[in-house]
């Protein structure tokens, strides 16, 4: 039965449902949300949460949360045990125990020892500002590609100084499918260089945490918004050359106004209100082209997302890549 809890997630073995499309078949379907607790939810992240969350229901499988709290000066305090109360008010319960970031560190450091015993994964030293200049000298002015200035150094920087660690890439296309915006790939080495996968704070990057949970919670399929499309390849890139199994994907539209800014704490978007679970259901479904029927107008929340997993079709969002606010 569901439940929501907090506490440490165990590992899965990697693998998923496939419906027809390429993968492993015969695994169960394993779906995740996984906000940071910047904030609160607003509109734009509890739509994205309740994509997840009737695709892993519509297939029958389990839905976890993870809590990415690896930014520890961008999180206010309190934030993550909010966005939990909002998920439960709203009716989206989660399976098992929540997974915090925090936690996971010596599974992080271990992913960041072997890519370095590899030859993938190097210091670097630049600033931004250094990133900025040599981009310019190269008549790059505004690219934000790395240029590989540390890739090509021998050694480790001396004692004392403040280093990111990031990735090797190559000039292989990295490619897959969505389930929803068809293919998309990106040539990692011109497109956005070598990334980072440790910051110079020594903070854990987003794209190694993301990856190496995902493998540890075995997900099958990650349904986000597409906002995060393009994150998509590197994330791929790291999966292989950990040996991780690579999951489906379905990148969902953001919600953003009619001038393009996307609906985000950045862009002053109010928190939900939890108490309208019902109107909030209501209008995600609408927003997620399920359109509901008028008799469900004023059904509580649990009947519409009940209505919402017995038709679940996220191909009637294709070809849409933003909504408007309701």
């Amino acid at each position: 039965m569901p439940r929501s809890s907090t506490g440490t997630a165990t590992t899965a073995e990697p693998g998923g449902r496939r419906d027809g499309a390429t993968g492993t078949p015969g695994k169960p379907y394993r779906g995740r949300f996984a906000p940071s607790p910047t904030g609160p939810l607003h509109f734009g992240s509890l739509l994205a949460a309740a994509g997840s969350w009737l695709d892993a229901r519509a297939a029958g499988g389990e839905w976890l949360l993870r809590i990415e709290d690896i930014d520890p000066p961008r999180e206010p305090a309190g934030a993550a045990e909010e966005i939990l109360r909002t998920l439960e008010s709203a009716g989206l319960w989660w399976d098992g125990p929540v997974l915090r970031q925090s936690t996971r560190g010596a599974a992080y450091e271990a992913a960041l020892e072997k890519l370095s015993r590899e030859g993938w994964a190097y210091p670097c030293t630049c600033s931004r500002k250094q990133i900025e200049a040599e981009n310019t000298r190269r008549g790059l002015a505004g690219a934000r590609l790395y240029p590989g200035t540390c890739r090509r150094r021998s050694g480790r920087p001396p004692a004392g100084t403040s280093f990111a660690l990031r990735l090797r890439t190559t000039s292989a296309r990295i490619r897959f499918i969505d389930r929803l915006q068809g293919e998309f790939g990106q040539f990692l080495e011109r497109e956005t260089g070598d990334f980072i996968v440790r910051r110079r704070e020594r903070y854990f990057a987003y794209q190694l945490a993301v990856t190496v949970d995902d493998a540890a919670q075995g997900i099958t399929d990650v349904v986000r918004g597409i906002d995060l499309l393009d994150s998509t390849p590197r994330q791929l890139w790291l999966q292989r050359l950990l040996g991780f199994a690579e999951p489906r994907y379905l990148h969902l539209p953001v919600v953003a106004f009619p001038d393009g800014q996307k609906l985000s704490k950045q862009s002053g978007a109010e928190a939900v209100n939890p108490a309208a679970a019902g109107a909030l259901a209501w209008d995600v479904l609408e927003c997620l082209g399920q359109h509901p029927p008028a008799e469900l107008r004023r059904a509580p929340a649990a009947e519409l997302w009940s209505w919402g997993v017995s038709h679940w079709n996220p191909q009637q969002l294709h070809g849409v890549r933003s909504i408007p606010p309701p």
